[in-house]
């Protein structure tokens, strides 16, 4: 999307963001990831072009997938950004079923093809009715997906009303999408019962919140924007707000 598509709002340890997937395309990521020799954990996240219609969106997903299989850790499958047109229609009950039942199957080939399975993760978006939270939790229940991230950004301003960048397209994260994307979390937590991690982000900039997000039914947290305030020292924080958590806490 063309500049400026990033704006911070300090007052409220947010940004809003529209910049789209820019990025030079899979084959380079996977190019610069193998040339880092990184050893870490590498979750990678795909998703589809902007000028590729939702009807072959699934195309683009599964050339994704299969270019970064064998150097991910794990792969997000991100249909929950705002700044693609479209992408937040995959959400859709009967067209998630369709979508993810594709994906799987690639990834179950995927898997035969280097003798090792990669978790795939679905990332869905804040901004969602208990109705379609509902039709997701079903879709996941009866689906062979390993997890499930919530959330991404938020295209609700609320939270933000009346700051000069709130009319600005894109979405909003940081601190004022911690308590929609931590009910989200809760909502999915009940919904499927421990049948798959949830990954809990959106809002993070302490380690209360990332503790939160545990108690809320998380195994993992992740989070951007905060450190962008708070800086790195807000990991170890996190994790030692984590650690202090009674046993159990986590749905």
């Amino acid at each position: 999307n063309p500049k400026p598509r990033m704006f911070r709002l300090p007052e409220y340890e947010a940004v809003i963001n529209r910049l789209g997937f820019n990025n030079g395309g899979v084959d380079a990521l996977v190019a610069n990831a193998e040339r880092a020799r990184y050893d870490g954990v590498l979750g990678i996240n795909i998703g589809k072009n902007k000028d590729t219609p939702n009807e072959r969106a699934l195309d683009d997903y599964l050339f994704c997938l299969e270019r970064v299989y064998a150097r991910a850790s794990y792969v997000t499958v991100n249909i929950s950004s705002p700044n693609t047109q479209g992408l937040r229609d995959l959400q859709e009950e009967e067209t998630l079923r369709r979508f993810i039942g594709g994906i799987c199957e690639a990834g179950e080939r995927h898997a035969a093809r280097h003798g090792r399975r990669k978790p795939i993760l679905l990332k869905i978006a804040p901004d969602l009715s208990d109705s379609e939270l509902d039709a997701i939790a079903e879709v996941l229940r009866n689906s062979a997906i390993d997890g499930l991230i919530c959330t991404n950004t938020t295209i609700d301003r609320d939270a933000v009303a009346g700051h000069r960048h709130a009319g600005e397209a894109g979405g909003l994260s940081g601190k004022p999408v911690f308590a929609k994307s931590t009910a989200v979390l809760r909502g999915m937590a009940g919904r499927l019962d421990g049948r798959m991690p949830l990954v809990g982000v959106g809002g993070i900039v302490s380690g209360v919140d990332a503790a939160a997000k545990i108690e809320a039914g998380a195994s993992l947290v992740q989070f951007y924007t905060g450190m962008v305030y708070r800086g790195p020292g807000l990991i170890s924080e996190s994790v030692e707000a984590i650690r202090a958590l009674p046993a159990g806490s986590s749905a």
